[in-house]
């Protein structure tokens, strides 16, 4: 690792283009459409918009769970987001999400469509919408959403911070790094103590809060983000890792964990879903195949 120490931060900061790493074509200092490119619309209740990243999987996993329990109502289109390509900056996209990042989802089930966005958001909408995964009761709902925004609160340290600077920086620093190192080893500890004492995060039943927490902190101790499981010593937190492979195990986790998936194996990756068959059809590795 090394120090960028012959920096000094200007009086006014000027944003300089193409500095930023891995992101450098993507990010920018200003919001709004870059593009006018509008958004294909499906046959399903609910269209989403999104990337197998960590924050698009909290959704298609619910959604599958729902699907799983029954819910036919919940059946979905999911588009695929290329946020690498700039997908997020389309005028379509921009008009349901103007902060331009994913997932993204447009409740078509009445007669007037609604948009949500923000992961977290999305959750709790189609939670109550269809009654599950959330408790009524006040002390269990509480729970389960202090857990939930715990998530919110704390994933941009794991994926911002320890994420960024780890991984993708074009400079490794060590104070960010061991900066971020120290914050998400003290937040899989939160996670460690909670879950020696709870099946799950909010008490004995499987709720939203475990499956946002799960593709950020679950995927970390299973070895998915950032090839940073040994670096974060992730087998001493060992009440997370029953718990992510619990959750793991579960079938309907494991197909939203595919869709919108443009990385990993073939046989992984959904990269759209139109249908509940499009999981053994249109796999891409079934496409490639073609």
């Amino acid at each position: 690792m090394t120090e960028n120490s012959d920096y000094t931060p200007p009086k006014v900061w000027i944003w300089e283009q193409g500095n930023g790493g891995r992101f450098a074509n993507i990010n920018r200092p200003v919001a709004g459409a870059t593009q006018d490119k509008e958004l294909p619309v499906g046959k399903h209740p609910f269209q989403l918009y999104s990337l197998a990243t960590p924050n698009g999987q909290k959704v298609t996993i619910l959604f599958e769970e729902l699907l799983e329990k029954g819910h036919g109502g919940a059946e979905y289109d999911a588009w695929l987001i290329n946020i690498g390509e700039g997908d997020q900056f389309g005028s379509g996209f921009v008009d349901i999400n103007p902060n331009s990042k994913i997932p993204a989802l447009m409740d078509r089930s009445g007669k007037t469509p609604i948009r949500i966005f923000e992961s977290g958001a999305i959750l709790v909408h189609l939670a109550e919408k269809f009654g599950e995964f959330l408790p009524e009761g006040p002390a269990k709902r509480a729970e389960v959403m202090s857990w939930l925004f715990w998530q919110m609160g704390s994933a941009p340290y794991l994926g911002g911070g320890f994420g960024h600077f780890y991984a993708y920086a074009p400079v490794k620093i060590k104070y960010a790094i061991d900066r971020f190192a120290m914050e998400t080893k003290r937040q899989l500890d939160v996670l460690d103590r909670r879950l020696a004492e709870s099946e799950y995060l909010g008490g004995d039943d499987y709720t939203i809060a475990d499956m946002a927490v799960f593709p950020w902190y679950g995927g970390l101790v299973k070895g998915w983000l950032y090839e940073a499981a040994e670096f974060l010593s992730v087998e001493d937190y060992k009440n997370v890792l029953r718990w992510a492979d619990a959750i793991h195990a579960r079938p309907a986790v494991k197909r939203g964990r595919m869709v919108n998936r443009t990385t990993g194996e073939l046989s992984e990756q959904l990269r759209e879903r139109h249908d509940a068959s499009d999981f053994k059809t249109k796999t891409a590795d079934k496409l490639a195949a073609e």
